[in-house]
């Protein structure tokens, strides 16, 4: 496993005009059940690649093992420690709630601040004047995890990104143990939110979300992977947020699925009644081609009916049409799964 070797990823995604190729969208994808054995792939899935936000219920999984019956942690706060939401009231409130749990508040997050996703992904402006704050970071809800977390094992609640600091070391043993990549091995970069973030082979993070499918308690973390994935599956709307990936994702899955998106292009899922977790990326970053890709995958894979595709149409780009609203092209999936 080279650390900083180009990664061999492949066409995926491709943006036709007039029937001809135009924009090509390489990326890779993993199939991997939760033995660790890879049942289908597409492009590289040995190299490291960043991991961004899908790495979230790995990151709350310390906290959840250890301490979530301290904090009388709910399903739902257990969904929003794993989200990157998009900033609504429900997100807001929420995280302000667990953060007053130990005496913290917004000024405690260390995640900054941005426009909430809700405006962005649903073509809304926000009202003259609002303003927004730490509270509304996609992050915040991981954020306020390791917060408690700090609290939690008696370190110091400032500092707490620093990779040396106790919450990120047992976030670093965490994410080793579920992929299997030891910890001396980790990959190691900074998130947008300002977090220690790891780059994973995605069979590696495929085999980790599959993980989370098991019924029977982990070996070091108990019934913790259980919860999270269980929590995040029963409020995707707290994980994700209108108009959102993960929340379309869940929802196709009735019940079944487990979703996480990272940013720049990466997305994660397992399901439960098949002990398979997959993880895909495309390499230009862009998620409109990679839900093409990935909502293919699952076709390829035998996990849509017609209502699971009814419920994903929505992450299907409609035909590109110029300015006089005429039809000229379009994007379709051309990753083929191979089985080894």
């Amino acid at each position: 496993m080279n650390a900083h070797a180009l990664p061999h990823h492949v066409p995926i995604t491709v943006a036709y005009r007039g029937g001809h190729p135009e924009n090509i969208h390489h990326g890779s994808l993993a199939v991997v059940d939760a033995q660790g054995q890879l049942l289908a792939s597409v492009g590289d899935v040995t190299s490291p690649l960043f991991t961004r936000s899908s790495l979230k219920p790995f990151q709350a999984m310390p906290l959840i093992a250890q301490a979530a019956d301290r904090y009388d942690l709910s399903d739902a706060d257990v969904a929003l420690l794993c989200a990157s939401h998009s900033g609504e009231p429900m997100h807001v409130e929420r995280a302000a709630e667990l953060l007053a749990k130990i005496g913290a508040g917004e000024s405690s997050l260390a995640c900054g601040s941005h426009l909430p996703f809700f405006f962005s992904t649903n073509g809304i402006t926000p009202e003259p004047g609002t303003r927004f704050n730490r509270l509304h970071h996609n992050c915040s809800g991981k954020h306020t995890g390791m917060l408690l977390l700090a609290h939690a094992l008696g370190a110091s609640e400032t500092g707490y990104l620093d990779t040396s600091h106790a919450v990120q070391r047992e976030i670093a043993q965490s994410v080793s143990h579920f992929s299997g990549v030891p910890v001396d091995r980790l990959v190691l970069g900074t998130d947008g939110c300002s977090a220690p973030n790891y780059a994973l082979p995605l069979r590696s993070l495929a085999h980790a979300f599959a993980r989370l499918t098991l019924d029977e308690p982990d070996a070091v973390y108990g019934n913790a992977p259980r919860r999270i994935s269980r929590a995040m599956s029963q409020y995707p709307e707290l994980v994700s947020g209108q108009g959102r990936n993960d929340l379309a994702l869940m929802r196709a899955g009735r019940g079944d699925w487990v979703s996480k998106v990272g940013a720049d292009g990466v997305q994660a899922l397992a399901s439960f009644s098949r002990g398979i977790g997959i993880a895909a990326k495309v390499s230009d970053g862009q998620l409109a081609p990679l839900m093409v890709a990935f909502v293919s995958a699952l076709d390829q894979l035998d996990w849509l009916d017609a209502e699971s595709r009814s419920a994903l149409a929505s992450l299907i780009p409609p035909p590109l049409k110029n300015a006089a609203g005429i039809e000229v092209g379009e994007m379709r999936a051309v990753l083929e799964l191979k089985r080894p």
